[in-house]
């Protein structure tokens, strides 16, 4: 049941949780001293409000003024603590340390290491001990830990461990103090405690109920329940992403309020008492907490599913607000990272959309339809609305096909998350009835599966729009000025006309701008200075990007001219700074499926990008194919990871041989002779259309490799005026000389390549 639409909404709180939250979200790229100084006058005109008089208005003031004094102070605190002290000093200089720490979350593999390899785990820790330089340090602080070693992965969070690794600097704004490097394996110091041991339990049985289940409801399932996405399959998770329904596969106030309030309704059908019913719900809802861990994201669905299901039970508006103001400032107050989480904002917003715009939408709608299609629509129509800027803050892209998609999925999530929990509790006891119980969560959750998987199929499901607080205040502007327009028919008119003339302007400045790229393009070298960026059409503001340049603004740029906002995946071919360092500007705005790397070490910067944003990172293995719209592709090189040689990493770099229609591309990284020499003797035929000039055309080049590939188009990327000589002049003749015509990002800016007639043109954009 839904709040009733004409019930006046309390307010009041709403401007002490705004306040609060926006402090705490930018406090934490403040000095910790200024915030609490801030703190301090807030603290002190609230008393002098209070002093003043007894008015609502001043109260609320007031109210607005004491709870933004709390969370500047209690942000300052925790800056303070995250940036000041032994830890952020050690991390400062790089120091190697030795500390006692506690696991704070589940292990993860970030990278999928290739065969022969190892994976990359990352961990969160809570330091208590550091040994630095002879000197021992007493301390609480947050770190992440990147390890190779996969001994991580079983740890349970509360576990202690002993750990030597290399501290560096956090990014500025993070939630965690510093960046450690782990070398060797944990030594472990003492077992996980009794909750987290039995949600452990819980965890891998759950599992092991979902085991027999085909592949993508068997990675699905886990993830609908508690969040464990960790056998998700890509393709599943790219369709969600597509069709808007990711918010499935993270822990949600909507999990919590599946589970309350099916044990509510049982308890009710049972004729169990009211305050019997409601220490049940309680029980469920610890006991959910202890299964999808205890950790402030789900303490925060928690919060707000409790208060969604406030909403959901009473009928009533005038509670609820003043409860999701309150759960905003305490939440903020306890764990103010939590106000920069995208999670939070999520949910949050989709909160309100419950109690402000769903009430009246589905009064609306009522006149229509039964009651209960209206509130189906209503809900994720609400939600949508509210959550919608957000959405587009983060992933440069607008979901056409959000609301029908979720407003699908509906039947499903409830049925798929009471047996997926049950399954779960069943486990560790009788695991054949947990499979039973499984099996029939596969049907809920195949439905979501196929929902996604046709829905991302319709052309236009998603599309570009602009990212960060732009493309948000755009988004929430139209937004305002729709949902009063669907009412009112002269604004609906007005509404027209406006969007006849935004598109007519549009066009206009379409028709004037210069064609770029080229029509017909398949392929962009970027002039990112001296260094490599590739860009590789996938179509519809998707691209395959090969390298990404030592400048993130100029990547950033020559994507955005280009109209990119997908990136199903980024390779790097080796860990050198002229082809990494330019990650943070590719994912400015845009949605990243899967960053590659080479064989060797991985890149700081797809690491960093790992833990902040959860994009996979993986190693393509030799011979491995992809096909990405019309291009596909084959790795070629290296056929092992090159040791002792003029330039290791140089020799090791990613090589592929590109295909788009009648065009072969080769892009080499920066191969040295040692390495071309090895691709000479694996393969017979390395003939090419089209040649990235191995390290921007440096003098070490093997003739007989630039003999075989025989381009006739050679394309350097390379700085104008860099120090080190490139493009050789004599590499260039050795080219030019076969007759192959010659490009470089110095000389000619971007250049793409495009298909014009069935013909290879080249067109530079100077």
């Amino acid at each position: 049941m839904l709040p009733a639409a004409g019930e006046q909404l309390d307010l009041r709180l709403v401007p002490a949780a705004l306040g609060a939250w926006v402090v705490a979200w930018q406090g934490r790229l403040l000095p910790g001293g200024l915030l609490l100084v801030l703190g301090a006058l807030l603290a002190a005109a609230a008393l002098v409000l209070l002093g003043t008089g007894r008015g609502g208005r001043v109260l609320v003031a007031a109210a607005v003024c004491g709870c933004t004094a709390a969370s500047a102070i209690t942000t300052g605190l925790h800056t303070g603590g995250l940036r000041d002290g032994p830890l952020a000093a050690a991390a400062a200089r790089e120091a190697a340390v030795t500390v006692e720490a506690v696991v704070t979350a589940d292990p993860r593999r970030a990278m999928t290491a290739a065969p022969g390899g190892r994976d990359l785990v990352v961990v969160r820790l809570r330091v208590e001990r550091l040994d630095t330089a002879g000197r021992s340090y007493r301390l609480r602080a947050p770190v992440v830990v990147l390890s190779s070693s996969a001994e991580w992965l079983p740890l349970l969070p509360s576990q202690r461990v002993r750990v030597d690794g290399r501290l560096r600097p956090a990014e500025r704004g993070d939630d965690v103090a510093a960046v450690l490097s782990g070398r060797g394996d944990p030594v472990v110091l003492s077992g996980p405690s009794r909750v987290h041991r039995a949600a452990g339990h819980l965890r891998t049985g759950l599992r092991r109920a979902v085991d027999p289940l085909p592949a993508r409801e068997r990675g699905l399932l886990p993830g609908l329940v508690v969040g464990d996405t960790s056998r998700l399959d890509a393709e599943v998770q790219e369709d969600f992403r597509t069709v808007g329904l990711t918010h499935l596969t993270a822990v949600s106030g909507s999990n919590v309020a599946i589970v309350t309030g099916a044990v509510l309704l049982l308890a009710r059908a049972l004729g169990v008492r009211l305050v019997l019913r409601g220490v049940l719900a309680l029980v469920a809802l610890a006991g959910f907490v202890v299964l999808a861990r205890p950790d402030p994201s789900v303490l925060r669905a928690s919060v707000m599913g409790v208060v969604g299901l406030l909403a959901l039970m009473t009928g009533t508006r005038r509670a609820a607000m003043p409860a999701l103001a309150t759960a905003v400032i305490v939440l903020v107050l306890v764990s103010p990272p939590l106000a920069a989480a995208p999670g939070f904002a999520l949910s949050v917003l989709a909160t309100t959309g419950l109690l402000v715009l769903a009430p009246p939408w589905r009064e609306g709608l009522r006149r229509w339809m039964p009651g209960w299609l209206a509130d189906a629509i209503a809900v994720p129509a609400a939600a949508q609305a509210m959550c919608g800027p957000i959405v587009v803050a983060i992933s440069a892209q607008l979901g056409l096909l959000a609301v029908p998609a979720n407003l699908l999925a509906i039947p499903a999530v409830a049925p798929a998350t009471i047996a997926g929990v049950g399954a779960a509790l069943l486990a560790p006891v009788w695991l054949p009835a947990a499979q039973a119980v499984a099996w029939v969560g596969y049907l809920p959750t195949a439905w979501l599966v196929l929902v996604s998987r046709v829905g991302s199929a319709v052309p236009g499901a998603a599309v570009p729009w602009p990212d960060g607080g732009a493309g948000a205040l755009l988004l929430a502007a139209l937004t305002a000025l729709v949902v009063p327009a669907l009412s009112r028919r002269r604004l609906r008119r007005l509404l027209v006309a406006a969007a006849l003339g935004i598109c007519l302007a549009t066009g206009g400045l379409a028709i004037a701008r210069p064609a770029w790229p080229p029509p017909g393009w398949f392929l962009v070298m970027c002039d990112v200075g001296q260094g490599d960026a590739v860009v590789l059409n996938a179509g519809r503001g998707s691209a395959v990007v090969v390298d990404v340049g030592p400048d993130p603004d100029a990547v950033d740029g020559c994507l955005d001219r280009i109209g990119v906002s997908r990136l199903p995946l980024v390779l790097l071919t080796h860990d050198h700074a002229d082809h990494v360092d330019g990650l943070s500007g590719v994912a400015r705005g845009r949605r990243i499926g899967l960053v590659q790397v080479g064989p060797l070490d991985e890149p700081e910067p797809a690491v960093l990008l790992a833990e902040r944003t959860g994009v996979p990172l993986g190693r393509p293995a030799l011979g491995e194919r992809r096909r990405v719209g019309d291009l596909s592709w084959e790795v070629i090189a290296p056929g092992r990871a090159f040791r002792g040689t003029s330039s290791d990493p140089n020799n090791s770099s990613l090589v592929l041989r590109l295909t788009v229609g009648p065009t072969t591309v080769l892009l080499t990284g920066d191969v040295e002779p040692e390495a071309q020499r090895d691709l000479l003797r694996r393969r017979s035929d390395l003939r090419a259309d089209v040649l990235k000039v191995p390290h921007h055309g440096s003098r070490h080049q093997e003739d007989d490799f630039l003999e075989a590939v025989g381009a006739s188009v050679v394309l350097t990327s390379v700085g104008a005026g860099n120090t080190y000589g490139h493009p050789a002049p004599q590499t260039l003749d050795r080219l030019t000389s076969r007759g192959a015509r010659s490009f470089r990002t110095d000389l000619h800016g971007d250049v793409a390549l495009a298909h014009r007639h069935g013909r290879l043109v080249v067109v530079a954009r100077g």
